[in-house]
C-alpha cells in the first residue's frame, strides 16, 4: 500500500469511526410519566404517549440515542439547570418565566386551559361562581400559576397535587369541586372516560400568552442554542415528512400541532 493508499484508507477509517460516534451519541431527556395520552407507562412497565413518539421521533431525525429519565414534574427544570439530562420534552408550555431559567424549541403543539367540575355548575366567563370552591391543579404547573393569581382572587380555595391522577381520584371522591388543566388532557384522560362521568367543561376557554405562553415546547439549558437548533430543525423535518402526522393520529382526532 503506497503512501496515497495509506492516507485515504486513513480518513475513510476516521470518518467511519466519527459517524459510529455520532450514532452512539444519547441525549438524556426528562419525561413525566403520569400525564396521558401525552406520557404515561404501559401495563408492562415501558413508557408511552404523544411526547415519548415525538421525542423518539426527533432522536431518530438527530440521528442520536434518547434516553428517557422519568422524574415528577415540578424536578424536570431543577434537574436541567444540575445537567442531570439534557432536555425537557413533557408538555412545557412555552412562558416568559420560564424562559427566565430555560431556552425553548419552536413548539410541538398546542393547547388551551379548561375548567372541569359537575355538570351544571354554573361559572361565568368572569369566573363568578367559584367562591368556596376547591380546584385541584398540579404543582409547579401553568395552571398552578393562573388559578393562584386568578381563581383565588375570586373565592377559589386552590389543592396542589404531584399528578393529575391524582386530581381525578380526589373529584370522584368529592374531596374537590373541580380542576384546572390542559383541555387535551381533560378530554382524553377523564371526561371520555366513565370516571369522568356527571363531570364537564365550565365556563371560558382559558389562552392569555402571560400564563398558558406560546405553545408546548422543548426545554434545554440557557445557552444551548446547538441543541435547541438541532430539535427545531428535526421538528421542521418530521413536520414536512410525515412523521408527525402520523404520531399525530395515533393519539388524537383533530391536529393538535395547531395553526401557524
Amino acid at each position: 500500500m503506497n503512501n496515497k493508499q495509506r492516507l485515504i484508507a486513513g480518513i475513510f477509517i476516521g470518518l467511519s469511526f466519527s459517524m459510529a460516534h455520532a450514532a452512539e451519541k444519547e441525549l438524556k431527556i426528562g419525561i413525566e410519566a403520569a400525564y396521558p395520552p401525552f406520557a404515561y407507562k404501559q401495563p408492562n412497565g415501558e413508557l408511552a404517549g404523544f411526547d415519548y413518539d415525538i421525542g423518539n421521533a426527533l432522536c431518530k431525525q438527530m440521528q442520536v440515542k434518547c434516553r428517557w429519565i422519568e422524574q415528577e414534574y415540578d424536578g424536570l427544570i431543577p434537574s436541567l439547570k444540575v445537567r442531570k439530562i439534557d432536555a425537557i420534552l413533557a408538555s412545557l408550555s412555552i412562558t416568559e418565566d420560564r424562559k427566565k431559567s430555560v431556552d425553548f424549541t419552536n413548539r410541538y403543539y398546542r393547547s388551551a386551559a379548561r375548567l372541569v367540575m359537575k355538570e351544571g355548575t354554573k361559572v361565568s366567563d368572569n369566573l363568578e361562581g367559584l367562591a368556596g370552591k376547591r380546584i385541584g391543579v398540579q404543582r409547579s404547573s401553568i395552571h398552578d400559576r393562573f388559578a393562584s393569581q386568578m381563581l383565588e382572587a375570586k373565592g377559589a380555595e386552590i389543592v396542589r397535587y404531584t399528578s393529575q391522577n391524582e386530581i381525578y381520584l380526589d373529584l370522584q371522591a368529592n374531596r374537590l369541586d373541580g380542576t384546572l388543566a390542559d383541555d387535551v388532557i381533560l378530554d382524553q384522560t377523564f371526561l371520555k372516560k366513565p370516571v369522568g362521568a356527571g363531570f364537564s367543561f365550565v365556563g371560558p376557554t382559558f389562552t392569555d400568552p402571560k400564563y398558558f405562553g406560546d405553545g408546548i415546547g422543548i426545554a434545554v439549558r440557557k445557552g444551548d442554542n446547538a441543541l435547541a437548533q438541532s430539535f427545531n430543525k428535526a421538528l421542521g423535518e418530521i413536520l414536512e415528512n410525515g412523521t408527525y402526522k402520523e404520531i399525530n393520529a395515533k393519539y388524537f382526532d383533530f391536529d393538535v400541532y395547531g395553526e401557524e
